[in-house]
């Protein structure tokens, strides 16, 4: 337990070396053909600007940082920061490379899903043999609530904040010692004592920060694995732990939002080829939204639309985007000359956005081992691993912190 205490606070140390000094990649989203301040800043904007198409694919596919070594011209400050990052990617460990636990699939659970109950539970199973009861914040539909109770025999409670799904839990969790409530975590005070264990599983932006602030001052044991860091409360993230306060890990929402990137040539729920395909419409749409007049700010293009209607197309998306915005619909003529150059555009923008995309990971990671520390700080034994495999879920990464005792 001391050397997994010990993990946070170096890590963290290392984290906020490489995230901190690199908070101008961080806020400056690339959004035109032009280089952004921070390429032209370091001089990364020529060779950025000359790398050929085949490599630009392949940087993407397998990650800027792990192909700088071998790229002639590579500014040696570029080339540095991708060792750091490598490095601060870098966990020391998985907590179980075989799930114990095998669970039979119901039919309303993906595959992906159940591989990550399995291994979540497993991940807990010594906290929980411990707990009075086991609090599930953000329960959802409650399949971890449920199967937490009858696998640990305890007490279990879902909080979920959209009524329909809390009724449809209650009738599945029937007969089990769980229960389940309508509660917005967001807003509403989560009430927590020092014997349960208080679980996040994808808990997003704001809620997984709230999630370790509740739980420190029961005190109780947590596990989080969190998700969606750019959906806090305001346009800034504060940091939680002294040390990170003290170097000054101050996030804007945009730079957060950044945490969702991984580079994969085939991703958990698309190809490669197919996001840059919906990044690509992303463009094009926001290219529109502002000849119309709209003023917006990168990503701002899709709001209140899901994500995945990227892949759709422009046309799609430009109908839903107007609609929302009670605009007329586009024209043929419009789609035509937006694709074409947004499709110029993005082609400039890919290089631009390599060395952001190269900073995902680490800054995923500094957040949670800001929250493991803000723990730590607090008295607890805290631990970060991943905790699932990449190919379940790239949000992977776990806290599992014990509460000091009396």
């Amino acid at each position: 337990m001391e050397a997994a205490s010990r993990f946070v606070s170096e890590r963290l140390a290392r984290a906020l070396a490489l995230v901190v000094p690199a908070l101008d990649i961080l806020r400056e989203r690339p959004d035109s053909k032009e280089a952004p301040d921070f390429c032209e800043a370091r001089g990364y904007a020529a060779f950025l600007r000359a790398l050929p198409d085949d490599e630009l694919a392949r940087c993407e596919a397998e990650g800027l940082a792990s192909r700088l070594p071998m790229l002639a011209g590579a500014p040696p400050s570029l080339v540095e920061l991708g060792r750091v990052a490598r490095e601060v990617s870098a966990l020391p460990e998985r907590l179980a490379a075989t799930p114990g636990t095998r669970l039979d699939r119901p039919r309303s659970v993906s595959e992906r899903k159940t591989r990550q109950l399995e291994a979540l539970l497993d991940a807990v199973e010594p906290m929980a043999r411990k707990a009075r009861q086991i609090v599930d914040v953000g329960a959802g539909r409650g399949h971890f609530t449920r199967l937490a109770a009858e696998m640990f025999d305890r007490d279990a409670v879902g909080i979920e904040r959209e009524p329909r799904r809390v009724e449809a839990a209650s009738i599945l969790g029937r007969g089990t010692r769980a229960r389940f409530v309508v509660l917005d975590a967001f807003r509403d005070p989560i009430v927590l004592s020092p014997d349960d264990l208080a679980v996040g599983l994808h808990a997003c932006g704001s809620l997984g920060d709230r999630l370790v602030l509740e739980a420190s001052r029961a005190p109780c044991d947590v596990a989080l694995v969190s998700c969606c860091l750019q959906k806090i409360d305001g346009p800034l993230r504060e940091p939680l732990s002294a040390a990170a306060r003290a170097a000054g890990l101050v996030l804007p929402r945009e730079a957060l939002g950044l945490s969702n990137l991984t580079s994969r040539l085939v991703g958990v729920e698309a190809s490669l080829a197919e996001m840059l395909s919906a990044r690509k419409h992303r463009h094009a749409l926001a290219r529109l939204l502002r000849a119309r007049g709209v003023a917006i700010a990168p990503g701002e293009e899709m709001r209140g639309i899901n994500r995945r209607r990227a892949r759709e197309g422009l046309g799609e998306l430009a109908a839903r985007a107007l609609a929302l915005r009670g605009l007329a619909p586009a024209t043929a003529a419009e789609i035509r000359e937006h694709e074409a150059e947004g499709a110029i555009e993005f082609a400039r923008i890919r290089r631009w956005t390599l060395p952001r995309a190269m900073l995902a990971r680490p800054l995923e990671i500094t957040v949670v081992l800001d929250r493991a520390a803000a723990l730590e700080e607090r008295g607890y034994t805290a631990r970060v691993a991943e905790v699932f495999e990449a190919d379940a879920t790239p949000r992977n990464l776990a806290i599992l912190g014990e509460a000091p005792r009396p």
